[in-house]
C-alpha cells in the first residue's frame, strides 16, 4: 500500500462503512467517506466527508474523482422486517447505485472495486432447514434469491463481473452473513437480530419476558465487526475476483441468541413467541471453505465476547435516552463497560500476498 493510496468508503455514515473507515485510517490510508447522513453514534475520521445522493449520476462522479481504490457499500437496507415491506425502494436505489458507482469508477480510472453483497442472495430452496447445509458461494445458481433485497444483490455482483470482463476493472465482491457489532442501528425498524434482541434484554427486568419473532427454533451464523472490516480489506488486496462468504460457521438459533444475550446482561428471560412476524429462511449457514482457501484466515471472535461488547454499547445508548427507554436497574455480570476497541487487535502489516 502506498502512502498516497486515496480511497473512497460509500455508506460511510452507516454501521459497517463507518468501522472500515478507523480500520483503513489505522493503515495510514487517505480515505473519503460519502453518505446520505453522518455516522449517528461518534464523529467519522475520514480525511474528508461528503453528504452526497448516491442514486444520483453526478454525485458519484463526483465521489470517485481523485480515488484509487473504492469500497461501495453504500445501499437502502435493514432488519427482516424493512427488507419484507420495502422491496421496490430497495431493489430502485440500491441498483442504480451500484450501477452508478461502477461507471463512474471507470471513468475516473479507480483501480480496484469492492461491492459489498449478502447471504441473502442464496436460494431459498437450499434454506429449508434449521440443520441447513453450509452455503458455498456456487450454491447461488441456480438463482432463486431472497426476493427483493437478495435479487438485487445478485444483479448487483452479475454488474461487477461485467465490468471486469468488459472494461477490465478490478472487482472484488463479498457475501455478508449477518454481521453485529456497537456502534449499528438497534431500533426504529433496520435493525438486526442481535441488535434487535440486546434492546429487548436491556429493556426487562430479570426473569422478565421478551418477544421472539417466529418460533426462535430458525437458525443462523453471525459475524463481529472487526472480523467483518478485517475481511473486507483481505479480500480487497487478494486476487480472488470471484464472490467469497464473510462469516462464521456456527450455526445458532434465534432462542440460542436470546439466551447468549441474557447471559451477558446477567438475566434469565422468557420468550414469548410472535409466529405471524416475518421470519426470514428457516435456517442459513456460512461455508468457509474458500475463505480460509483464499485469504489464509478466517473471523476469530467468538460470538459470546462480541454480543457482550455489542449489549453493554447498546444499552449504554439507550441509557442516554430516559424519555424513550425505561431501562431496569439492572447491570451486566460480564464485564461493566467494555471498550468498543476491546476485541480489535493492533494495525499489522498486511501484502497482498497474504
Amino acid at each position: 500500500m502506498s502512502a498516497k493510496t486515496r480511497v473512497l468508503v460509500t455508506g460511510a455514515g452507516g454501521f459497517i462503512g463507518h468501522h472500515l473507515v478507523s480500520y483503513l485510517k489505522d493503515r495510514g490510508y487517505w480515505v473519503r467517506g460519502v453518505d446520505i447522513k453522518m455516522p449517528e453514534y461518534e464523529p467519522t475520521r475520514a480525511d474528508e466527508f461528503e453528504l452526497l445522493d448516491l442514486r444520483r449520476w453526478g454525485n458519484c462522479l463526483q465521489a470517485t474523482r481523485g480515488i484509487d481504490e473504492v469500497y461501495n457499500l453504500a445501499a437502502n437496507m435493514g432488519g427482516i422486517g424493512f427488507i419484507e415491506h420495502n422491496k421496490a425502494v430497495i431493489m430502485h436505489d440500491n441498483v442504480l447505485i451500484n450501477i452508478h458507482m461502477l461507471e463512474a469508477a471507470r471513468l475516473n480510472g479507480i483501480t480496484r472495486y469492492l461491492y459489498t453483497s449478502s447471504a441473502c442472495i442464496y436460494p431459498g430452496y437450499k434454506q429449508t432447514s434449521t440443520d441447513v447445509t453450509p452455503l458455498k458461494e456456487e450454491d447461488a445458481y441456480p438463482a432463486d434469491p431472497e426476493d427483493g433485497y437478495g435479487w438485487e444483490k445478485l444483479f448487483s455482483e452479475r454488474q461487477c463481473r461485467h465490468y471486469t470482463e468488459d472494461h477490465g476493472l478490478e472487482t472484488r465482491v463479498v457475501r455478508f452473513h449477518n454481521i453485529f457489532g456497537p456502534l449499528g442501528t438497534y431500533d426504529g425498524g433496520r435493525e438486526k437480530s442481535p441488535a434487535a434482541i440486546c434492546r429487548k434484554v436491556a429493556l426487562v427486568a430479570d426473569g422478565g419476558e421478551i418477544e421472539v419473532w417466529g418460533d426462535g427454533e430458525q437458525t443462523r451464523s453471525y459475524c463481529y465487526i472487526d472480523d467483518c472490516v478485517e475481511g473486507i480489506y483481505r479480500l480487497m488486496h487478494s486476487d480472488h475476483q470471484e464472490p467469497l462468504n464473510l462469516g462464521t460457521d456456527r450455526l445458532v438459533s434465534i432462542n440460542d441468541l436470546v439466551d447468549l444475550v441474557a447471559e451477558a446482561a446477567g438475566k434469565t428471560v422468557r420468550k414469548r413467541y410472535n409466529l405471524s412476524a416475518p421470519q426470514g429462511v428457516r435456517g442459513r449457514n456460512s461455508d468457509n471453505t474458500q475463505l480460509r482457501e483464499v485469504l489464509g484466515w478466517e473471523p476469530g471472535t467468538t460470538l459470546e465476547a462480541g454480543l457482550a461488547v455489542t449489549y453493554q454499547w447498546i444499552r449504554s445508548e439507550m441509557a442516554k435516552q430516559p424519555d424513550t427507554y425505561q431501562l431496569d436497574a439492572g447491570g451486566s455480570a460480564h464485564g461493566g463497560d467494555l471498550a468498543l476497541v476491546g476485541l480489535r487487535s493492533a494495525p499489522e502489516e498486511m501484502s497482498a500476498a497474504d
